[in-house]
Protein backbone atom coordinates (compact mmCIF):
# COMPACT_ATOMS: atom_id res chain seq x y z
CA UNK A 1 0.00 0.00 0.00
CA UNK A 2 2.71 2.86 0.84
CA UNK A 3 5.35 2.69 -1.74
CA UNK A 4 9.33 3.33 -0.69
CA UNK A 5 10.44 6.95 -0.66
CA UNK A 6 13.54 6.84 -2.84
CA UNK A 7 14.67 10.62 -1.64
CA UNK A 8 14.09 9.75 1.56
CA UNK A 9 16.18 6.48 1.52
CA UNK A 10 18.81 8.25 -0.47
CA UNK A 11 19.48 10.95 1.83
CA UNK A 12 19.41 8.59 5.00
CA UNK A 13 22.91 9.02 6.82
CA UNK A 14 24.61 10.68 4.07
CA UNK A 15 23.99 13.93 5.79
CA UNK A 16 26.38 12.88 8.64
CA UNK A 17 28.22 11.19 6.42
CA UNK A 18 29.21 14.15 4.13
CA UNK A 19 32.23 16.76 4.83
CA UNK A 20 29.80 19.31 3.21
CA UNK A 21 26.52 19.40 3.59
CA UNK A 22 24.45 21.18 0.78
CA UNK A 23 21.42 18.45 0.96
CA UNK A 24 20.14 20.09 4.00
CA UNK A 25 17.91 23.05 3.68
CA UNK A 26 16.92 23.27 7.15
CA UNK A 27 19.17 26.04 9.19
CA UNK A 28 20.27 23.80 11.97
CA UNK A 29 23.30 24.25 14.77
CA UNK A 30 26.29 22.00 13.59
CA UNK A 31 26.72 21.71 17.22
CA UNK A 32 24.54 18.90 19.31
CA UNK A 33 25.81 17.81 22.83
CA UNK A 34 23.22 15.50 23.05
CA UNK A 35 21.29 17.54 25.56
CA UNK A 36 17.69 17.48 25.70
CA UNK A 37 16.74 21.24 25.38
CA UNK A 38 18.47 22.33 22.26
CA UNK A 39 20.83 25.27 22.21
CA UNK A 40 18.72 27.69 20.95
CA UNK A 41 15.83 27.17 23.41
CA UNK A 42 17.76 26.51 26.49
CA UNK A 43 17.20 29.38 29.13
CA UNK A 44 14.12 30.32 27.51
CA UNK A 45 10.36 29.47 28.81
CA UNK A 46 7.00 30.13 27.63
CA UNK A 47 3.72 31.27 29.50
CA UNK A 48 1.70 29.36 31.48
CA UNK A 49 -1.49 30.53 29.88
CA UNK A 50 -0.95 29.63 26.34
CA UNK A 51 -0.98 26.06 24.90
CA UNK A 52 1.19 25.89 22.32
CA UNK A 53 -2.28 25.47 20.00
CA UNK A 54 -3.24 28.94 21.19
CA UNK A 55 -0.21 29.88 20.73
CA UNK A 56 -0.32 28.97 16.56
CA UNK A 57 -3.70 30.56 16.25
CA UNK A 58 -2.75 33.61 17.32
CA UNK A 59 0.44 33.51 15.18
CA UNK A 60 -1.71 32.91 12.37
CA UNK A 61 -4.57 34.90 13.68
CA UNK A 62 -7.14 32.23 13.25
CA UNK A 63 -9.78 30.64 16.08
CA UNK A 64 -8.25 27.64 18.02
CA UNK A 65 -10.47 24.93 15.89
CA UNK A 66 -8.77 25.52 12.85
CA UNK A 67 -5.45 24.44 14.17
CA UNK A 68 -4.09 20.57 14.97
CA UNK A 69 -0.52 20.46 16.33
CA UNK A 70 0.83 17.31 14.75
CA UNK A 71 4.30 15.37 14.93
CA UNK A 72 6.18 17.25 12.71
CA UNK A 73 5.30 18.61 8.89
CA UNK A 74 5.48 15.31 6.87
CA UNK A 75 2.36 14.22 9.39
CA UNK A 76 0.74 17.25 9.10
CA UNK A 77 0.67 16.55 5.23
CA UNK A 78 -0.27 12.91 5.82
CA UNK A 79 -2.98 14.08 7.71
CA UNK A 80 -4.64 16.96 5.43
CA UNK A 81 -4.09 14.67 2.64
CA UNK A 82 -6.08 11.59 4.01
CA UNK A 83 -8.76 14.00 5.47
CA UNK A 84 -9.43 15.72 1.57
CA UNK A 85 -8.92 12.50 0.05
CA UNK A 86 -12.09 10.73 2.72
CA UNK A 87 -14.03 14.05 2.03
CA UNK A 88 -13.99 13.79 -1.76
CA UNK A 89 -14.92 9.71 -1.40
CA UNK A 90 -18.09 9.47 -2.95
CA UNK A 91 -19.89 6.63 -4.84
CA UNK A 92 -21.51 8.93 -7.14
CA UNK A 93 -18.43 8.77 -9.14
CA UNK A 94 -17.04 5.45 -9.07
CA UNK A 95 -13.78 7.05 -9.29
CA UNK A 96 -10.66 7.84 -6.97
CA UNK A 97 -10.67 10.84 -5.56
CA UNK A 98 -8.22 13.53 -7.77
CA UNK A 99 -4.96 15.02 -6.68
CA UNK A 100 -2.81 17.53 -7.82
CA UNK A 101 0.85 17.79 -7.10
CA UNK A 102 3.01 20.13 -8.70
CA UNK A 103 5.72 18.83 -11.11
CA UNK A 104 8.96 19.17 -9.70
CA UNK A 105 8.29 19.01 -6.57
CA UNK A 106 8.94 17.34 -3.44
CA UNK A 107 8.79 13.81 -3.63
CA UNK A 108 6.30 12.68 -0.84
CA UNK A 109 3.55 15.64 -1.94
CA UNK A 110 3.50 13.47 -4.75
CA UNK A 111 3.82 9.38 -3.82
CA UNK A 112 1.53 9.63 -0.34
CA UNK A 113 -1.39 10.96 -1.33
CA UNK A 114 -1.39 8.31 -3.71
CA UNK A 115 -0.83 5.50 -1.21
CA UNK A 116 -3.58 6.69 0.45
CA UNK A 117 -6.16 5.84 -2.56
CA UNK A 118 -6.18 9.04 -4.12
CA UNK A 119 -5.63 9.66 -8.26
CA UNK A 120 -2.36 11.47 -8.62
CA UNK A 121 -2.10 14.40 -11.66
CA UNK A 122 0.62 16.64 -11.93
CA UNK A 123 -0.03 20.16 -12.82
CA UNK A 124 3.65 22.27 -14.02
CA UNK A 125 5.70 24.75 -12.86
CA UNK A 126 8.11 24.72 -15.93
CA UNK A 127 11.59 25.90 -15.59
CA UNK A 128 11.12 28.47 -17.92
CA UNK A 129 8.75 30.48 -15.99
CA UNK A 130 11.22 30.28 -12.98
CA UNK A 131 8.91 27.57 -11.83
CA UNK A 132 6.34 30.15 -10.83
CA UNK A 133 3.07 28.43 -9.62
CA UNK A 134 0.18 29.55 -12.44
CA UNK A 135 -2.97 28.78 -10.95
CA UNK A 136 -4.99 28.05 -14.11
CA UNK A 137 -2.57 25.21 -14.45
CA UNK A 138 -4.52 24.14 -11.61
CA UNK A 139 -7.63 24.92 -12.95
CA UNK A 140 -7.03 23.40 -16.37
CA UNK A 141 -6.19 20.08 -14.77
CA UNK A 142 -8.72 19.72 -12.29
CA UNK A 143 -11.25 16.23 -13.15
CA UNK A 144 -13.95 14.94 -11.77
CA UNK A 145 -13.99 14.08 -8.01
CA UNK A 146 -11.83 16.55 -7.13
CA UNK A 147 -10.08 16.57 -3.76
CA UNK A 148 -7.10 18.80 -3.18
CA UNK A 149 -4.10 20.14 -5.01
CA UNK A 150 -0.81 20.41 -3.58
CA UNK A 151 1.95 23.26 -3.57
CA UNK A 152 5.01 23.97 -1.64
CA UNK A 153 5.85 28.04 -0.96
CA UNK A 154 8.94 28.21 -0.95
CA UNK A 155 8.83 25.77 -3.94
CA UNK A 156 10.91 23.12 -3.03
CA UNK A 157 13.35 22.02 -5.02
CA UNK A 158 13.86 25.89 -7.02
CA UNK A 159 13.15 28.32 -3.76
CA UNK A 160 10.33 30.18 -5.66
CA UNK A 161 8.47 32.45 -3.20
CA UNK A 162 4.13 33.14 -4.28
CA UNK A 163 3.13 36.48 -3.22
CA UNK A 164 -0.71 35.77 -1.67
CA UNK A 165 -2.09 36.89 -4.53
CA UNK A 166 -1.42 34.24 -6.50
CA UNK A 167 -2.27 31.67 -3.69
CA UNK A 168 -5.66 33.17 -3.33
CA UNK A 169 -6.18 32.64 -7.17
CA UNK A 170 -4.95 29.02 -6.22
CA UNK A 171 -7.38 29.14 -3.90
CA UNK A 172 -10.04 30.15 -5.96
CA UNK A 173 -9.45 27.43 -8.61
CA UNK A 174 -9.95 24.42 -6.32
CA UNK A 175 -12.74 26.01 -4.35
CA UNK A 176 -14.50 26.06 -7.85
CA UNK A 177 -13.82 22.66 -8.28
CA UNK A 178 -14.94 21.77 -4.28
CA UNK A 179 -11.88 20.79 -3.52
CA UNK A 180 -8.96 22.34 -1.45
CA UNK A 181 -5.51 23.78 -1.59
CA UNK A 182 -3.05 22.35 0.11
CA UNK A 183 0.52 25.04 0.69
CA UNK A 184 3.74 23.33 2.42
CA UNK A 185 4.63 26.41 4.21
CA UNK A 186 7.67 24.93 5.82
CA UNK A 187 10.25 26.82 3.86
CA UNK A 188 7.74 30.46 3.52
CA UNK A 189 9.50 32.45 6.34
CA UNK A 190 12.66 32.17 4.43
CA UNK A 191 12.30 35.84 3.19
CA UNK A 192 15.52 38.43 4.28
CA UNK A 193 12.82 40.93 5.61
CA UNK A 194 9.20 41.36 6.65
CA UNK A 195 8.61 43.08 2.94
CA UNK A 196 9.35 40.28 1.04
CA UNK A 197 6.82 38.28 -1.30
CA UNK A 198 4.47 41.71 -0.68
CA UNK A 199 2.22 39.92 1.28
CA UNK A 200 -0.39 41.41 3.56
CA UNK A 201 -0.58 38.27 5.78
CA UNK A 202 2.03 36.66 7.40
CA UNK A 203 3.45 34.01 10.22
CA UNK A 204 6.75 33.66 11.50
CA UNK A 205 7.75 36.33 8.98
CA UNK A 206 7.21 35.15 6.00
CA UNK A 207 4.31 35.37 3.47
CA UNK A 208 1.24 32.76 4.56
CA UNK A 209 -1.90 31.27 2.74
CA UNK A 210 -4.29 30.84 6.03
CA UNK A 211 -7.54 32.28 6.20
CA UNK A 212 -8.06 32.16 2.13
CA UNK A 213 -10.93 30.36 1.45
CA UNK A 214 -10.45 26.01 0.99
CA UNK A 215 -7.03 26.17 2.02
CA UNK A 216 -5.03 23.99 4.63
CA UNK A 217 -1.17 25.46 5.60
CA UNK A 218 1.61 23.42 6.70
CA UNK A 219 4.05 24.17 8.57
CA UNK A 220 6.83 23.13 11.79
CA UNK A 221 9.64 24.46 14.00
CA UNK A 222 11.77 22.04 11.62
CA UNK A 223 13.34 23.96 8.22
CA UNK A 224 13.48 27.95 9.49
CA UNK A 225 14.24 27.54 13.37
CA UNK A 226 16.18 24.28 12.50
CA UNK A 227 14.32 22.39 15.24
CA UNK A 228 13.92 19.22 13.83
CA UNK A 229 14.66 17.21 16.62
CA UNK A 230 11.30 18.16 18.03
CA UNK A 231 9.13 16.87 15.24
CA UNK A 232 6.85 19.65 15.90
CA UNK A 233 4.30 20.74 13.24
CA UNK A 234 0.82 21.95 12.43
CA UNK A 235 -2.15 22.56 9.87
CA UNK A 236 -4.03 25.65 9.79
CA UNK A 237 -7.37 25.13 7.77
CA UNK A 238 -11.25 25.04 7.31
CA UNK A 239 -13.22 23.58 10.56
CA UNK A 240 -14.32 20.01 8.73
CA UNK A 241 -10.51 19.52 7.72
CA UNK A 242 -9.10 19.92 10.98
CA UNK A 243 -11.80 17.79 12.04
CA UNK A 244 -11.32 15.06 10.35
CA UNK A 245 -7.39 15.21 10.18
CA UNK A 246 -8.05 14.79 13.82
CA UNK A 247 -9.97 11.54 13.99
CA UNK A 248 -7.48 10.10 11.24
CA UNK A 249 -4.64 11.54 13.82
CA UNK A 250 -6.01 9.11 16.41
CA UNK A 251 -4.67 5.80 14.18
CA UNK A 252 -0.83 7.64 14.23
CA UNK A 253 1.89 8.90 16.73
CA UNK A 254 1.15 11.58 18.96
CA UNK A 255 3.01 14.87 19.73
CA UNK A 256 5.43 14.21 22.62
CA UNK A 257 4.48 16.51 25.55
CA UNK A 258 8.15 17.16 26.03
CA UNK A 259 8.17 18.24 22.94
CA UNK A 260 5.08 20.47 22.82
CA UNK A 261 6.36 22.06 25.89
CA UNK A 262 9.73 22.88 23.78
CA UNK A 263 7.88 24.17 20.91
CA UNK A 264 6.12 26.48 23.09
CA UNK A 265 9.44 28.55 24.17
CA UNK A 266 10.39 28.71 20.85
CA UNK A 267 7.07 30.38 19.46
CA UNK A 268 7.21 32.36 22.14
CA UNK A 269 10.33 34.15 21.21
CA UNK A 270 9.94 33.73 18.04
CA UNK A 271 10.66 36.70 17.28
CA UNK A 272 14.27 36.61 18.46
CA UNK A 273 14.85 33.33 16.75
CA UNK A 274 13.54 35.02 13.48
CA UNK A 275 16.23 37.71 13.80
CA UNK A 276 19.22 34.96 14.34
CA UNK A 277 17.90 32.63 11.07
CA UNK A 278 17.42 35.94 9.13
CA UNK A 279 20.67 37.00 9.60
CA UNK A 280 21.85 33.18 8.51
CA UNK A 281 19.50 33.64 5.56
CA UNK A 282 20.73 36.09 4.24
CA UNK A 283 24.06 35.35 4.53
CA UNK A 284 23.99 31.65 2.70
CA UNK A 285 21.63 33.58 0.00
CA UNK A 286 24.57 35.85 -0.65
CA UNK A 287 27.47 32.96 -0.64
CA UNK A 288 24.46 31.00 -3.21
CA UNK A 289 24.13 33.81 -5.70
CA UNK A 290 27.35 34.86 -5.85
CA UNK A 291 28.68 31.18 -6.24
CA UNK A 292 26.34 30.34 -9.03
CA UNK A 293 26.55 34.08 -10.57
CA UNK A 294 30.54 33.55 -11.15
CA UNK A 295 30.44 30.12 -12.64
CA UNK A 296 29.67 29.87 -16.50
CA UNK A 297 29.27 25.98 -16.08
CA UNK A 298 26.06 26.16 -13.83
CA UNK A 299 22.96 27.27 -15.17
CA UNK A 300 19.58 27.92 -13.05
CA UNK A 301 18.03 30.91 -11.12
CA UNK A 302 18.34 31.95 -7.16
CA UNK A 303 15.12 33.37 -6.09
CA UNK A 304 15.59 36.11 -4.06
CA UNK A 305 16.13 35.52 -0.08
CA UNK A 306 16.42 32.17 -1.19
CA UNK A 307 19.50 29.75 -0.14
CA UNK A 308 18.35 26.49 -2.32
CA UNK A 309 18.59 26.15 -5.85
CA UNK A 310 17.95 24.22 -8.44
CA UNK A 311 20.84 24.47 -10.76
CA UNK A 312 22.07 22.07 -13.66
CA UNK A 313 26.37 21.64 -14.97
CA UNK A 314 26.81 22.20 -18.77
CA UNK A 315 28.35 18.85 -18.51
CA UNK A 316 26.90 16.60 -15.95
CA UNK A 317 23.79 14.70 -15.70
CA UNK A 318 22.65 15.50 -12.20
CA UNK A 319 23.58 12.28 -10.71
CA UNK A 320 26.58 12.28 -12.21
CA UNK A 321 27.56 15.73 -10.97
CA UNK A 322 26.04 14.57 -7.41
CA UNK A 323 28.34 11.83 -7.85
CA UNK A 324 31.47 13.65 -8.91
CA UNK A 325 30.39 15.95 -5.42
CA UNK A 326 30.10 12.85 -3.11
CA UNK A 327 33.83 11.57 -4.77
CA UNK A 328 35.23 15.04 -2.97
CA UNK A 329 32.88 14.71 0.24
CA UNK A 330 30.12 17.03 -0.79
CA UNK A 331 26.63 15.97 -0.57
CA UNK A 332 24.33 17.87 -3.32
CA UNK A 333 21.23 16.27 -4.43
CA UNK A 334 20.34 14.92 -7.61
CA UNK A 335 17.54 16.15 -9.25
CA UNK A 336 16.04 12.94 -10.55
CA UNK A 337 14.32 13.26 -6.98
CA UNK A 338 12.30 16.33 -8.08
CA UNK A 339 11.54 15.30 -11.81
CA UNK A 340 14.18 16.93 -12.87
CA UNK A 341 17.25 14.48 -14.10
CA UNK A 342 19.50 16.93 -15.79
CA UNK A 343 19.79 19.16 -12.51
CA UNK A 344 20.87 18.56 -9.10
CA UNK A 345 19.55 21.07 -5.73
CA UNK A 346 22.25 23.19 -3.74
CA UNK A 347 21.37 23.58 -0.31
CA UNK A 348 22.65 26.23 2.21
CA UNK A 349 21.80 25.44 5.58
CA UNK A 350 24.40 24.87 7.56
CA UNK A 351 26.74 27.96 9.17
CA UNK A 352 28.04 30.01 6.73
CA UNK A 353 31.54 29.57 7.54
CA UNK A 354 30.82 26.50 7.21
CA UNK A 355 29.12 26.72 3.29
CA UNK A 356 31.89 28.78 2.31
CA UNK A 357 34.60 26.31 2.98
CA UNK A 358 32.51 24.02 1.44
CA UNK A 359 31.56 25.80 -1.66
CA UNK A 360 35.35 26.20 -2.30
CA UNK A 361 35.27 22.28 -2.21
CA UNK A 362 32.63 22.59 -4.52
CA UNK A 363 34.24 24.81 -6.62
CA UNK A 364 37.03 22.56 -7.78
CA UNK A 365 34.14 19.81 -8.52
CA UNK A 366 32.28 22.01 -11.00
CA UNK A 367 35.58 23.10 -13.05
CA UNK A 368 36.85 19.18 -12.69
CA UNK A 369 33.70 18.31 -14.70
CA UNK A 370 34.50 18.91 -18.46
CA UNK A 371 31.45 20.87 -20.11
CA UNK A 372 31.58 19.27 -23.61
CA UNK A 373 29.14 16.27 -21.61
CA UNK A 374 29.14 13.44 -19.78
Amino acid sequence: MFPTLPYLEWIDGRTEAAEHDFGSSDLRSSADDGAVVPDPLRGRSAPDDASLRAQLAAEYDVDEENVLVTAGATQANFLVAAAAIDLATTSETGRKPQVLAEKPGYQPLVVTPEALGARVDRFLRPDEEGFRLEPKRISNAVSDAFALAVAANRHNPSGNLSDRETLAEAAQACADADGYLLVDEVYAPYVRDADEGESPVRAFGGPTAAGLPNTVVTGSLTKFYGLGGLRIGWLIGPTEVVERAREVARHLASVAEPSRRLARRAVHDAAELTASARDRLARNHELLESFVAERDALSGSVHPGGSFALLSHAGATGDAFAEAAWDEGVLVVPGRFFNRPDHFRLALGRPPEEMAAGLDALSEVVASVPESGA
